[in-house]
């Protein structure tokens, strides 16, 4: 099967959940790791190599917002889906600006969830496949180089979430072109994800708190009122 070499970390408390979900993503071809508190989830999000993170809010020993901020602090690009059964707005914000790249609501269409899984996973694939080589893309101070992912600002390494990542790249090819946030859905979070789109505008100033110098004018990534987002030219 073509997910057959796909590993997904499944961090929930609620047994019954976790094996709901491992029946199913076993039947579309994942490997599941499963852990069924905070800290054996952040240990097997380290040593586990897995290609996607569920991971739900509220849990034992360590909450996920916690997981999620320190993976992302040491570095870590796993795509990260938040699993709450929170309907606060707040909550759902939050775990994107601690650098989930998704988040879905319990209790959830079983369906809905393989989806967000396979687009998040075949995203980061597609990333990795589509740029094997490629020039290094320019502006100012900044700089990424298609070819090892690598993004810097002024010679120092800027650490970015996959999501964050593929905004940056999709903006930085296309100087001056605005796209809206529809747009920006269908090129980072792939064309059959369904979310708020909010979630552009949590990535987009996640994004420019590490790569401008004042977020709040920002000289990369412009905002075209009532439109969307451009990266500026020249």
């Amino acid at each position: 099967m073509e997910n057959s070499e796909k590993t997904v970390l499944v961090v929930e408390d609620e047994r019954a959940i976790v094996e709901i979900l491992k029946f199913n993503l076993k039947r579309e071809g994942y490997a599941v790791q499963e852990a069924l508190d905070g800290e054996a989830g952040l240990e097997l999000a380290r040593s586990g190599d897995p290609d996607l993170i569920l991971l739900d809010v509220m849990l034992p020993k360590m909450n996920g917002f916690d997981i999620c901020k320190t993976l992302r602090e040491e570095g870590s690009v796993t795509p990260i889906i938040m699993l709450t059964a929170r309907e606060e707005e707040p909550d759902k914000i939050f775990g994107l600006e601690v650098g989930a790249d998704d988040y879905i609501t319990k209790p959830f269409s079983m369906r809905e969830l393989l989806a967000r899984v396979k687009a998040n996973i075949r995203r980061r694939a597609l990333t990795y496949a589509e740029n094997p080589a490629g020039r290094v893309l320019r502006a100012g101070a900044l700089a990424l180089d298609p070819a090892t992912f690598a993004v810097t600002k002024n010679g120092a390494a800027v650490e970015l979430t996959q999501k964050e990542y593929d905004l940056l790249h999709s903006l930085m090819r296309e100087p001056g072109k605005v796209f809206t946030r529809e747009d920006l859905m269908t090129k980072v979070w792939n064309y059959d994800y369904f979310g708020d789109m909010r979630t552009v505008d949590v990535t987009v100033r996640r994004l420019r708190e590490k790569i401008e110098d004042d977020p709040g004018k920002p000289a990369y990534i412009l905002t075209r009122r009532g439109v969307g987002y451009y990266f500026a030219e020249g």
